[in-house]
C-alpha cells in the first residue's frame, strides 16, 4: 500500500473523531509550545547578557571582594565578608603603568531619591571620570562626572535614562536639584539607555563623584577599620594579549596589600569579561536546559495520551483490521498504517505547538518583559521531538493491531 494511501486513511480516521483527535493533539501542542517558548526566552537572556558584557569592552578586568571563612561550618567559626579598599585602587594606580588604559573604583549603595512628589529607592554609585569610557556609556543630555567634580567634592549627579524619566517625566532634568538620602545634588547629565543585562539595569541608577559620596553621603557604611572601601575596581587593559599579565600583577599587588601569604586563599576575585561571560552563559544555558527538560515532561504526557487513544482506536477497528488481513493485508502493512496515523496525529500537534510557541515568544518580546530569540535549532528540536513521540508511542498500538489474528478479529463484537 502506498504511503499516500495510508496517509489518506489516517486523515479519514482522524476526521471521523475530530474532538478526540483535537484533545489528543492538545497534549503534544502544549508540550512543543512550551519547549519552543522556553528555549527562545533562554536564548534571548543569553544574548542580552552577552551583549551587555561585550558592550563594556572585551579588555576589562574586574576586581571584587571575595569571601573569607574563619572556620569550617558547625565549628563555631564565622564567615565574614572580605573588603576591597580605596587604598587598593590607589596602589594599582601607582603600580600598574604599562598595558593599562584606565583604573576605575566604584562604591554603590541603595538610597531614597526624591524630586518634588516623586521618590523611590535606587542604586547610587560613586564613580570617577574614567567610568563613562570604561563602561561605554553615552550621554543623552548634559555631561558626565569630571575630575574637577571629585577634586572639589561637587554635589552633582548623572541619572540613568529610566531614573530621569521616573523623576522628571518629560521635563529636562539638567540643572534641577534632587535629594539623595536628604543630600541635595544638581543633575549634570542623563545617560542614554543601555537596557537590562538580566542582572539589573544601568538605566535605573544615579552616579555621583566618588569623593563626594565618601564625604557627604555614604558615611560609615563605606568604611571598615577607618579605611574607605569600594565594591569594585575595573581595570581597562590596552590589548587582549596583556590581559593575563595584568591580571597576575593585580593579584600579586592586592595579595601583598592584604598581607596574604602565598598559601592563603584569596579574599578577592579578578575576573575578565570573557570569564564573566563564560560563567553567566553557562548559568543561563543550564537553566534553559532545565526548563526545557520540565517542558519535555508535558511532551511525555502527550505521548502517553496518543498511545492510549490509538489503543482505543485499535479496539474499535478490530473488525476492520480482520477484514484487511482476510483480503491479504500483511503485518507490515497494518503496522505501517497505524504508525502513520499516530505520527500524523503527533506531527499536526507539533506544528500547531510550534506556531503557538513562536507566538508566545514574540508576545514576550513585544511586551518588553523578557526578550526572546527564536532560532531554527529550537524549532527543529521541537519538531523532531514531536516526530519521535509519535513513533515511540505509536509502535505498541500499531504492533498490537498488526499481530491480531484475522479469525479472532472478524469474530470480535
Amino acid at each position: 500500500m502506498l504511503f499516500s494511501e495510508n496517509f489518506k486513511i489516517a486523515i479519514r480516521a482522524l476526521r471521523a473523531n475530530k474532538m478526540r483527535a483535537a484533545l489528543t493533539m492538545l497534549g503534544i501542542m502544549i508540550g512543543v509550545a512550551t519547549v519552543v517558548a522556553l528555549l527562545s526566552v533562554g536564548n534571548g537572556a543569553t544574548a542580552n547578557i552577552t551583549s551587555s558584557i561585550q558592550s563594556n569592552g572585551a579588555n576589562l578586568l574586574t576586581v571584587s571582594p571575595g569571601k573569607q571563612q574563619a572556620g569550617p561550618p558547625g565549628s563555631g567559626g564565622s564567615q565574614q565578608a572580605s573588603y576591597l579598599y580605596y587604598s587598593d585602587y590607589q596602589l594599582l594606580q601607582r603600580s600598574l603603568v604599562s598595558n593599562v588604559a584606565a583604573i576605575v573604583p566604584t562604591y554603590q549603595s541603595s538610597y531614597l531619591v526624591k524630586y518634588g512628589n516623586e521618590s523611590f529607592s535606587v542604586n547610587v554609585t560613586g564613580v570617577t571620570k574614567e567610568y563613562q569610557e570604561t563602561n561605554s556609556y553615552k550621554m543623552a543630555n548634559g555631561r558626565f562626572i569630571s575630575d574637577g567634580d571629585n577634586t572639589s567634592q561637587s554635589r552633582v549627579a548623572v541619572l540613568g535614562s529610566q531614573t530621569a524619566k521616573d523623576l522628571f517625566g518629560s521635563l529636562n532634568p539638567i540643572g534641577k536639584t534632587i535629594s539623595v538620602n536628604g543630600v541635595k545634588f544638581e543633575v549634570a547629565g542623563v545617560l542614554e539607555s543601555k537596557g537590562s543585562s538580566g542582572f539589573g539595569s544601568s538605566d535605573d541608577a544615579v552616579f555621583i563623584p566618588l569623593e563626594t559620596g565618601y564625604n557627604k553621603l555614604f558615611g560609615s557604611t563605606a568604611t571598615h577599620n577607618d579605611k574607605k572601601i569600594v565594591n569594585r575596581i575595573s581595570v581597562s587593559v590596552t590589548t587582549t594579549e596583556a590581559m593575563d599579565t595584568v591580571s597576575a600583577q593585580i593579584e600579586f599587588l592586592i595579595r601583598r596589600s592584604h598581607k596574604l601569604a602565598a598559601s592563603d586563599e584569596l579574599d578577592f576575585n579578578v575576573l575578565s569579561q570573557s570569564d564573566l561571560l563564560s560563567t553567566l552563559t553557562s548559568v543561563t544555558q543550564t537553566l534553559t536546559v532545565f526548563l526545557g527538560a520540565i517542558a519535555g515532561i508535558s511532551l511525555l504526557v502527550g505521548g502517553i495520551g496518543i498511545m492510549n487513544i490509538m489503543l482505543v482506536s485499535v479496539t474499535e477497528r478490530t473488525k476492520e483490521i480482520g477484514l484487511r488481513k482476510a483480503v491479504g493485508a500483511t503485518k507490515n502493512q497494518i503496522l505501517t498504517q497505524f504508525l502513520i496515523e499516530t505520527v500524523t496525529l503527533s506531527l499536526l500537534g507539533g506544528i500547531l505547538g510550534i506556531l503557538l510557541g513562536v507566538g508566545i515568544a514574540l508576545a514576550f518580546s513585544v511586551s518588553g518583559l523578557i526578550s526572546s530569540v527564536i532560532t531554527a535549532d529550537s524549532i527543529l528540536l521541537a519538531f523532531t521531538f514531536a516526530l519521535a513521540i509519535g513513533v515511540f508511542f505509536g509502535l505498541y498500538p500499531a504492533s498490537r493491531a498488526a499481530n491480531l489474528h484475522p479469525m479472532v478479529a472478524l469474530r470480535y463484537e
